[in-house]
């Protein structure tokens, strides 16, 4: 028997939805929230109950029953650290994304609509593999600080749907594989995959690793303290210097890989230096990760919307290609992959994780 599944994905100013029966789409929506709208709302907890009802609208105006679904799944928020997996949305997980124990985010609210509206049909609510899926090694941890241990915050989502995705297509299982998994978009994450954990990965909130379209990535740190103290910025500027303003913004006024690569064509040498360097960062993170995975590695896997460029490929075959075989799964599919988190444990292929 099939399964039918509401996939509920938050963002800033829209809230994705999906329909799927077991991996079928059925339909899916952007609902738009304008910049005025949300403004109306003090937090973003206080949006649930907007959110929820222009969501039980949409499937209604699609004549979509909501008693029709077997279990309801939501993007996860910013919790407490917590391996990877399916997790019910249970009191405590429910609390934590309420509390925002790691900050507030507009996908902490995926879980919360997936609780609230799975209760009143009576069916199970889940979230899968949120953005701080952590499963670092003791040592990966270590910083040089004591005072600041490394974190775990990436694309964990895609990352894992890539990677089982691969292992599906080969004929393996996620468990059974070495993986450097590359995702590229407004952040750039580099995972060493060992056996189905994520045992190193750049932190893509705070500013590590390669820089991206909208991160600063890794800067030197001496420079950084000395511009923390000069006078000229407030903590909220300089944070959004590292993520927001940086990278390809900073440089290139763009966040759009695309128009970067567009000044490349049209002669931009300066654009052309930045793009290499992009490249060349993101070479020598997925190096470290060989080295991590002590260069036994199965396949590298490009993912994410940078993906879709053949010159990215190409530039990047060239530089690491000789690590390990290279496959390209572009863009991102979060709603499938919401969606099959949930089905494996529906079906019983996978045990539900406990928060």
């Amino acid at each position: 028997m099939s399964i039918k599944s509401l996939i509920i994905n938050p963002g800033s100013t829209s809230t994705k939805i999906g329909v799927f029966e077991d991996e079928t789409l059925l339909f899916d929506k952007t609902l738009r929230h304008p910049t005025e709208e949300i403004a109306k709302y003090a937090s973003i907890i206080d949006q649930k109950d907007f959110r929820k009802q222009i969501i039980l609208d949409a499937l209604k105006e699609d004549n979509c029953d909501i008693h029709s679904f077997d279990v309801i799944v939501g993007r996860g928020g910013l919790l407490k650290p917590i391996p990877g997996g399916t997790y019910p949305v249970s009191d405590a997980l429910l609390a934590d994304l309420v509390a925002g124990v790691q900050g507030q985010h507009a996908s902490n609210l995926g879980g919360i609509l997936a609780r609230e509206i799975g209760d009143a049909i009576g069916k199970p609510s889940y979230i899968v593999d949120p953005v701080v899926v952590d499963e670092l090694t003791d040592v990966a941890r270590i910083s040089g600080m004591p005072e600041l241990p490394r974190r775990s915050i990436f694309h964990a989502l895609n990352q894992k749907a890539v990677a089982r995705r691969y292992a599906k297509e080969h004929g393996t299982t996620y468990d059974a594989l070495n993986l450097i998994v590359i995702h590229m978009g407004g952040g750039v994450s580099v995972g060493a995959h060992c056996k189905g954990k994520v045992v190193d990965v750049n932190n893509i909130l705070d500013g590590e690793g390669c820089f991206s379209p909208e991160r600063a990535g890794t800067v030197p740190v001496g420079d950084l303290i000395k511009m923390c103290f000069s006078g000229k910025y407030t903590q909220k500027e300089i944070y959004k210097k590292i993520c927001g303003n940086g990278g390809f913004n900073a440089y290139l006024h763009t966040n759009d890989a695309r128009e970067v690569q567009k000044m490349v064509d049209e002669g931009n040498e300066y654009a052309k230096l930045i793009q290499d360097a992009f490249y060349y960062q993101i070479a020598k993170d997925a190096g470290a990760m060989a080295a991590v995975l002590h260069g036994k590695v199965d396949a590298i896997i490009l993912t994410g919307g940078i993906a879709y460029s053949q010159l990215t490929v190409d530039k990047l075959t060239e530089s690491i290609g000789w690590i390990a075989p290279i496959t390209v799964y572009p863009g991102e599919d979060e709603l499938l992959a919401l969606a099959q988190g949930a089905l494996r444990v529906m079906t019983g292929e996978e045990e539900p994780q406990t928060y």
